[in-house]
């Protein structure tokens, strides 16, 4: 069955989102080759590494949903997370919900208008209200 093996993170100002992405989860970038790509090391064990590239276009309009994949980031401490996106320049785009059985989730906009997610694991996360 295919994985996911890899993703990107397309960026109005690719310096300002490898600042951001390092200040929220201390992620590694390291430039490729002469091309503007940064590969993206983020972490040891499970999980997937990707890149960062130059947006190819306009930016996503504010209010735009939703048009791709939503990576997800596994967090301690959902609550710290969404405080480092705070203070990195980055945005709430869809309060802090509980996922029964799963863990609180959250999503968030980075500082070119990509949205993401954040997920604190939690078995006792109960049913939304």
């Amino acid at each position: 069955m295919p994985r996911p093996v890899h993703f990107e993170i397309h960026a109005g100002d690719p310096e300002r989102a490898v600042a951001f992405y390092t200040a929220v989860f201390g992620w590694k970038f390291e430039r490729w080759g002469e091309v503007p790509y940064w590969m993206i090391t983020t972490g040891e064990g499970a999980g997937i590494d990707g890149g960062l590239l130059p947006r190819q276009g306009p930016a996503p309009e504010a209010s735009a949903p939703v048009h791709g994949f939503v990576n997800t980031i596994d967090v301690a401490d959902l609550d710290e997370a969404l405080g480092d996106v705070n203070r990195a320049g980055g945005t709430l785009a869809l309060p802090k919900n509980p996922v029964p059985g799963v863990g609180w989730l959250a999503y968030c906009k980075d500082t070119e208008g990509n949205v993401f997610g954040m997920l604190q694991a939690d078995e006792n996360a109960p049913a939304p209200e």
